[in-house]
């Protein structure tokens, strides 16, 4: 990648240690690729945070890029608010008449 000159940084705060070790781990295949103009890095600065650097040659490189990561966090975090629901006890089912 050319020389970074813009950059963009993260700090998603999250309900659990459990949740922000599940984005991490999502994110971070993402981060790791290769992708022209843009690198990213990933870190848990706390049990219940992480935090997203976002680097690229140029700011429209560095928007896509930004967007492409902030919809990931925006569908992980509605994938484990799915997943938490459905494991919640269900009380008993009505009888039907």
């Amino acid at each position: 990648m050319n020389r970074s000159r813009w950059s963009a940084t993260f700090t998603v705060q999250l309900d659990s240690a459990e949740a922000a070790q599940h984005l991490f781990r999502s994110l971070g295949p993402e981060a790791a690729r290769e992708v022209p103009k843009t690198s990213a890095t990933i870190s848990l600065p706390t049990p219940t945070s992480l935090c997203l650097e976002v680097r690229a040659s140029d700011a429209g490189s560095l928007r896509a890029a930004a967007n492409t990561f902030l919809g990931w966090v925006d569908l992980a975090g509605a994938s484990e608010a799915v997943a938490r629901a459905a494991e919640l006890p269900r009380g008993p089912k009505p009888l039907s008449r």
